[in-house]
């Protein structure tokens, strides 16, 4: 069999178990969810990309459709409670259930504590915290139902679950990736409880370059600005951590990833 060049053989056939299965990726429409997306389908799984914007998934879906496994769209509004529910419905009705859930969705508004609002708080838990918990317990309800052993839950964090950055805009959502990091270890204690074999993952990147700050700031060149004082993690490193979560065997279980550019001071 042939070998991907840069690719261990053990990574590359560790991935054969998940060929035709089904994975999750939400915030799949853009950046870092549309790289997981793109890899897992290269890989053979079945990919469902949520997203509000389904017509861009829709437009990756159509270019990936030669390749090894295959992307469905579904449009889903991660804050409302309804819309997931609805996704898992749908998932279940087309391919029986989920075998990874990727909970890659994720916002933040561009104002201090001091500056902020409740609404732009309680939306950024909507997304970040809540909307990640409902997926996460629709997801392992799935699998156990189904009797998925070696199912997967992967949380796409951030270092600023680790770390408080002097940049007054982003402690809120620092709050909210802290919470997403006391989760992980939540469900991972949840599910060894259980005894269930069921693992999860969170991968913490620093500065990866995305739409991520240009909607933060509403400014697109803002945004950009960012990102153009270093070199800057890319979509694809952040889809190459997850390949590697995935390919680990049955007995180890990563806990978490932090991933930053090489220049990135803190």
């Amino acid at each position: 069999m042939a070998v991907e060049l840069g690719v261990p053989a053990a990574t590359t056939l560790s991935m054969e178990r998940w060929i035709g299965r089904v994975a999750l990726v939400t915030g799949a429409s853009a950046g870092i969810g549309a790289a997981i997306c793109r890899v897992l389908v290269d890989k053979g799984m079945k990919v469902v990309g949520a997203a509000r914007d389904e017509e861009r998934i829709q437009a990756l879906a159509n270019e990936l459709a030669n390749k090894p496994g295959s992307l469905t769209a579904i449009k889903c509004d991660i804050t409302k409670d309804s819309d997931i529910l609805s996704l898992f419905a749908s998932i279940k009705e087309k391919f029986g259930g989920v075998d990874v859930c990727i909970n890659n969705a994720g916002m933040s508004h561009n104002h201090s504590l001091l500056e902020g609002t409740p609404q732009e708080w309680r939306e950024m838990l909507d997304v970040n915290v809540v909307g990640l918990c409902l997926c996460t317990r629709e997801a392992v309800a799935s699998m156990r139902e189904r009797n998925v052993v070696d199912g997967h839950i992967i949380h796409i964090s951030s270092l600023s679950g680790h770390r408080v950055s002097q940049s007054l805009r982003t402690h809120f959502y620092a709050a909210t990736k802290f919470a997403v990091r006391a989760l992980t270890e939540g469900l991972r204690q949840e599910l060894r409880d259980v005894k269930s074999r069921i693992r999860v993952t969170a991968i913490s990147p620093g500065l990866v370059e995305t739409e991520f700050a240009s909607r933060m700031m509403k400014d697109k060149e803002e945004g950009q600005e960012v990102y153009s004082k270093f070199k800057c993690l890319q979509v694809e490193d952040i889809a190459s951590s997850v390949v590697h979560v995935l390919s680990a065997p049955p007995h180890v279980e990563i806990c978490d990833i932090l991933i930053r550019p090489t220049e990135q001071a803190f």
